[in-house]
């Protein structure tokens, strides 16, 4: 039998899917301000859940088969922040004032972690812990798009100085806006299919799908596919793309008794949401974007015809000194800004204070003995995501899996070319996907549940 919530357990769920809810609102909480905001709350919330786990509020018999799952994964992100604690004390890094605000930032993360694997043991909870995913990133999508289509121009509380034209949401820089919409558009995705039911497949039920009590959850996903393309990202709406086109594919081809239904649905998603709705906000301008895009100078007889309007790739090169210097240690957390300015070129005449690529830049900050334990912890998240959706006897885990693995990979690939992972509130929505991904695998079932939602879901 499950155990009744206690008051403090209630109210820890409350304050951290509110604390996810606010993490993009302040600009991607990317300001020393914001950062500390995160530090102060996630640091006030572990130490609640601790002092009600050690009084007995918080009972983890039999609920914490996530937590111990998920155990391997938080030692490494531990071993993370424990290299970045050396890189400070010993005094190896090149910015110790970024790299102590990088240590506490990635405790930060690890007690996010610790905190949904403890919390959302159950599939209702998961359910919840999706949905308000969910709401967040529609939030963010609505907000980009309405400033973007009336002409305002404004992110939360001030106007914008640049992507005009380019929906943004409340972050700066709309490719930010894109990570977080491939995150939560994969949630959406997720909970749609997990939350399908086993009936024969019939058109009634497929107009039941796209018309009835789902509809909310889709027309939620119309919204952020909308947002996604009006960005104009690149990699952003690659990324989303080819994530959902790959696991999409094995979806499909491991249900082999569903297959027509999950076709449909995930042909539903493409060829409606992406195809058709997208065809009005923005796919047009974002086509151009791409074949416009030139790395080099355009030289004909001698002649420069074209100058080349990306440079990211000319960064990446002049980056790699930095990481043959300290291959092992790294210069320092968070010291990318202060350590790039000795190498670049003339030709980089910007002002980089992030590599555009995630897998450089934590090479270079954390070394590998930092930037190894990092590696292995997102692979083990996707693991758990594949494990889950490989699980077809169970509707609900693979449905989630899905959703975790398309997010998971989604970051991987538009972490190639930008540094979502670098922006705090971008960072913790994936850290809190891993989660998602341990939860998929090892969230338990209610055993009576209470409301036709619940019971839906629990029929998986």
């Amino acid at each position: 039998m499950s155990q009744p919530s206690s008051y403090t357990e209630r109210w820890l769920l409350a304050a951290l899917l509110i604390m996810l809810v606010w993490l993009p609102l302040p600009l991607g909480s990317n300001s020393d301000w914001a950062i500390g905001a995160i530090i102060f709350m996630l640091g006030g919330l572990g130490s609640l859940w601790a002092v009600a786990l050690l009084r007995g509020e918080i009972a983890q018999s039999n609920r914490n088969t996530p937590l111990r799952a998920g155990l391997p994964m938080l030692a490494l992100l531990l071993l993370s922040q424990i290299w970045v604690a050396v890189q400070w004390l010993a005094g190896l890094s090149m910015d110790n004032g970024a790299t102590f605000q990088s240590l506490l930032l990635g405790l930060a993360y690890c007690v996010l972690f610790l905190l949904i694997l403890s919390l959302f043991h159950t599939r209702k909870r998961l359910n919840l812990l999706l949905g308000t995913l969910i709401f967040s990133g529609t939030l963010q999508a609505f907000w980009g798009a309405l400033m973007t289509l009336s002409d305002v121009q404004w992110l939360l509380v001030g106007a914008k100085t640049s992507y005009l034209g380019d929906a943004t949401g409340t972050f700066v820089n709309r490719n930010h806006l894109a990570g977080y919409l491939q995150m939560t558009l994969a949630c959406g995705i997720g909970l749609l299919l997990a939350l399908r039911d086993d009936r024969r497949f019939s058109w009634i039920n497929l107009l039941e799908l796209l018309m009835g009590p789902k509809a909310r959850l889709r027309l939620a996903l119309m919204v952020m596919v909308i947002a996604l393309v009006m960005t104009h990202s690149r990699m952003g709406n690659t990324a989303f793309f080819v994530s959902l086109l790959l696991v999409g594919g094995v979806f499909v081809v491991l249900e082999k008794q569903r297959r027509l239904r999950n076709s449909l649905v995930l042909a539903s998603i493409i060829l409606i949401d992406i195809l058709v709705i997208s065809q009005f906000f923005g796919l047009e301008k974002l086509k151009d974007r791409v074949l416009n895009t030139y790395l080099n100078d355009i030289v004909i007889n001698g002649e420069v015809v074209q100058h080349a309007n990306e440079i990211r790739d000319d960064v990446f090169i002049y980056t790699l000194p930095l990481f043959q210097q300290r291959p092992l240690t790294g210069q320092g957390a968070g010291s990318f800004e202060a350590v790039f300015p000795q190498y670049p070129g003339e030709d980089v005449r910007a002002h980089f204070d992030h590599a555009h690529n995630d897998y450089i830049q934590f090479a270079v900050e954390y070394g590998m003995l930092g930037a190894l334990p990092l590696a292995a912890f997102t692979l083990l998240a996707l693991w758990h995501a594949l494990a889950a959706l490989w699980q077809r006897k169970s509707m609900y885990r693979n449905g989630v899996g899905f959703g975790a693995s398309m997010g998971i990979i989604a970051v991987l690939i538009h972490s190639n070319t930008d540094f979502n992972l670098q922006i705090p509130a971008n960072a913790a929505t994936f850290v809190a996907l891993c989660a998602i991904a341990v939860l998929a695998d090892n969230a338990r079932k209610l055993p009576t549940p209470k409301d036709p939602f619940s019971r839906a879901v629990d029929k998986a």
